[in-house]
């Protein structure tokens, strides 16, 4: 009987798996991707952009100086106090305004104004647009090599990139490797949403899908509730398309976001479909049920949920695989595969080579001479080489 988890096996399983031209292969990047990518301010290292916390503490900030929102923000603040739930973030309040939104009407809802809430809303989409808008300054990123993993293998499915970011590097990267994608826009001079070609599909398998869950910096909606893409909004008014993560069921329901949903759930119907997350803590509860249902009802699909620290700190992610046999967690110094919590393998350094990989590091132990594995694909540079890797020994490559 086993008493621990073969990281080798998994990195093995997953090179063969990515380099297969067959099976269906999506990936799912959450707000932890971007932290891997660093830019270097007052001499640190610092993430290009910011994760939810830090984020918050920003606009918190901004929102607490401005002399015509600060009282406005801290009503909405009190809300939270009086509901007795915990200190918001900047996605939870976000939600929060949009909720009070939908029942207002005319007059007012626990002491603000329509107006009111319309400034706050904006405010705090324009910040969060300042914080993410951000380019990629070299073209070596993880965003880049998944990018040319994509071009090199021609395959029978198209590779389906999921994420729940805002930002437009994964965009950047596609473009900077000139990889065709589509994303579910269509035309030319007004970029539209467009929901018949998302559920026809007839697109050529290799150009990428690239599924905005949470919609982007660059979508805007009009007042005729046409969802549309941009470098700015074709006429002042029109709301950015940001959908956090905490968003309320009846508003998590409207377009597009229901349209990107059921291509998640699509793709995970699939026979075989493999889906790899990374940076995703599986915090939303949400996107989660939609992962669990679609493994429930396909047991030859499977989700490697790749993270970046140890099991204990995913708590819903160990609920969720703890009743999903196809969902395999694969965390630093510990795993969850088949239902089964089990640490990574620990091995006598003196009873064979042990060799470091790209994706698992042999660290010696504070109170042993044996060497514990420590499995490193939930870190998104790591993830990105690991790309890199699987294609520099495939020979089957698409003519660029």
């Amino acid at each position: 009987m086993n008493v621990y988890h073969d990281p080798v096996r998994q990195e093995n399983y997953l090179r063969q798996c990515l380099a297969h031209d067959k099976k269906p292969i999506g990936i799912l990047l959450g707000a932890g991707a971007p932290m891997a990518i660093k830019n270097i301010i007052d001499g640190q290292a610092c993430p290009i952009i910011p994760d939810i916390a830090e984020m918050t503490k920003q606009i918190y900030s901004l929102l607490s100086e401005d002399e015509g929102l600060k009282d406005s923000f801290s009503t909405i603040c009190s809300h939270f106090a009086t509901d007795g739930k915990p200190i918001p973030n900047i996605e939870e309040v976000l939600s929060h305004i949009r909720s009070l939104k939908q029942i207002i009407g005319t007059g007012e809802v626990r002491g603000l104004k329509t107006s009111e809430l319309n400034e706050l809303d904006c405010f705090i989409c324009n910040k969060i647009n300042d914080l993410v808008d951000k380019c990629l300054t070299e073209k070596n990123t993880p965003y880049h090599k998944i990018a040319a993993w994509i071009r090199a293998i021609s395959r029978t499915n198209p590779v389906e990139i999921f994420t729940t970011n805002y930002d437009l590097l994964m965009e950047q990267a596609l473009e900077d490797l000139r990889v065709s994608y589509y994303d579910g826009f269509s035309g030319s001079r007004f970029t539209f949403f467009d929901t018949h070609t998302i559920e026809d599909d007839q697109l050529p398998s290799k150009w990428a899908r690239l599924w905005k869950l949470h919609g982007s910096i660059n979508w805007y909606i009009n007042e005729h509730g046409i969802v549309y893409r941009s470098i700015s909004p074709s006429q002042h008014g029109d709301r950015q398309v940001i959908h956090p993560s905490h968003l309320k069921y009846d508003e998590s329901r409207k377009m597009p976001y229901l349209a990107l949903i059921d291509r998640l759930k699509s793709f995970i119907k699939s026979p075989s479909a493999l889906l790899l997350t990374c940076g995703y803590s599986y915090r939303d509860m949400h996107l989660n049920d939609i992962i669990n249902q679609g493994l429930q009802s396909n047991p030859t699909a499977i989700v490697f949920g790749l993270l970046h620290n140890d099991l204990n700190s995913y708590v819903e992610a160990m609920k969720l695989a703890q009743n999903c046999p196809n969902l395999n967690l694969l965390a630093y110094s510990d795993a969850m595969i088949g239902m089964k919590y089990l640490t990574w393998i620990e091995k006598d350094s003196n009873k064979g080579d042990l060799y470091n990989s790209i994706a698992i590091e042999w660290m010696t132990g504070t109170t042993s001479s044996n060497s514990i594995a420590k499995f490193k694909l939930g870190d998104f540079s790591s993830l990105g080489d690991f790309f890199e890797e699987i294609i520099g020994s495939e020979p089957q490559r698409r003519d660029s």
